[in-house]
């Protein structure tokens, strides 16, 4: 079998109107949600697909590095294929990941060829199910938050993930309301990444301590990245204090700064991307230390479908003490409750995903076991652009991103 192609696909759903979400310190509003998805052709006719990080950045550098690499290769052995593009092209480590996110499709073609899923070729399925936990609130407030938490319990689902913004005192006040909400034996976990982005308005390390002390009177399943990311040393001296269970690594850059953060055991759960750090390569290798280590392992993932599916193939090959969570970002939508709209998430697939109490069923099926609908390509044509922007009041700042980790937005016509 040889690569006929290589295409991705960018993909924007506009907001009906603009989100603005006033925090402590600042605003943020969002116009849009980007997507991509990247589809590879065989030369039997065989596809293969895979989620991709919604930017022009990485859909430029798939369509002059990566396809012109792959096409007309034989595909027989992806991992083969990635040692000969790291020796060439993939010596830059930014486009080795993007290469990595790309990977996946190939899986997915190899997948179908065999009549085999992906996950028997990453390691082999030790289960067929993955506990997904629903993650929406963004910025409101507190009876808002606890709402919603009740509201994600009544869909099924056994935990909930917000994001606090709203100054130290309001930020314990919804973690209070949210577990009156929903009762004792419900998950809640509180991503505290905004705590470190408010400029003047940000969370001393005094302030971070003091909050992790007080919600652990509230049993949070973890505290997520209340300090910036880069500070590994932080995080170790808060976890040696024992107060709640900690959580960081969707913003590492490297497998050596994960290794760092992996082998000093400065966190409790260490979190990756796969459609953006890496993808099934870097996840292997960080799986078998993280499990070394007796730590455990939650997915980010905060795009589409798609992109669940990809990470849910790799998490099955682990026991759940290791790979424990898998992120469900959930979009609001007539009756259902949820951050904004967001269809493109789910009408990238013909069918819905198998959702029973809470767990993800992932399918037997060759590949990734979904099926693409490239009608999204004409129904949600992509829009130029920052999909998002924070106003920070002190020191002044307005800054545009991109791409679902925030990343500075960066006008290609400028480049």
């Amino acid at each position: 079998m040889k690569i006929k192609s290589v295409r991705s696909f960018l993909l924007s759903y506009p907001l009906p109107e603009p989100v603005r979400l006033p925090f402590h310190g600042g605003e943020r509003t969002i116009l849009k949600r980007d997507a991509m998805f990247i589809k590879v052709e065989a030369d039997n006719g065989l596809l293969g697909y895979a989620p991709g990080p919604g930017s022009e950045r990485a859909q430029h550098a798939i369509e002059q590095s990566i396809a012109p690499f792959l096409q007309d290769r034989v595909l027989a052995d992806p991992d083969a294929l990635r040692v000969l593009f790291v020796a060439g092209p993939g010596a830059d480590a930014e486009l080795a990941k993007l290469y990595c996110t790309v990977e996946i499709a190939l899986y997915d073609l190899v997948g179908k060829e065999r009549g085999i899923p992906v996950s028997e070729m990453i390691g082999g399925r030790v289960r067929d199910t993955i506990r997904l936990y629903g993650s929406a609130g963004m910025y409101m407030s507190p009876d808002g938050y606890a709402a919603e938490a009740s509201a994600i319990a009544q869909l099924g689902f056994r935990a909930y993930k917000m994001r606090p913004a709203g100054g130290p005192e309001r930020d314990l006040e919804t973690v209070r309301q949210m577990r009156h909400a929903v009762g004792p034996d419900f998950d809640l976990m509180v991503d505290a990444h905004t705590w470190w982005r408010m400029g003047d308005s940000s969370y001393s390390p005094a302030t971070v301590e003091q909050l992790a002390r007080e919600m652990s009177a509230y049993n949070i399943a973890w505290l997520e990245e209340p300090l910036p990311p880069d500070d590994h040393d932080a995080y170790l001296a808060l976890k040696q204090k024992d107060l709640v269970l900690l959580a960081t690594g969707e913003h590492e850059p490297n497998e050596d700064r994960y290794l760092d953060l992996i082998l000093t055991q400065a966190v409790d759960y260490i979190q990756m991307d796969v459609c953006c750090q890496g993808g099934y390569a870097l996840g292997r290798r960080l799986f078998a230390e993280i499990a070394r280590q007796g730590l455990s392992f939650a997915f980010h993932s905060w795009g589409t479908a798609l992109e669940v599916m990809a990470a849910a193939h790799l998490g099955i090959c682990w026991p759940q003490m290791i790979a424990e969570w898998l992120e469900y970002p959930c979009y609001s939508s007539p009756g259902r409750v949820g951050m904004y709209p967001f269809p493109l998430a789910a009408e990238i697939l013909t069918e819905p995903l198998q959702i029973e109490r809470g767990d993800l069923i992932v399918p037997r099926t060759p590949g990734l076991g979904v099926t693409v609908d490239e009608a999204v390509v004409e129904r949600y044509p992509y829009l130029p652009g920052p999909w998002s922007y924070f106003r920070i009041d002190s020191p002044a700042e307005n800054r545009a991103v991109t791409s679902d980790h925030s990343v500075q937005w960066e006008d290609p016509s400028e480049g």
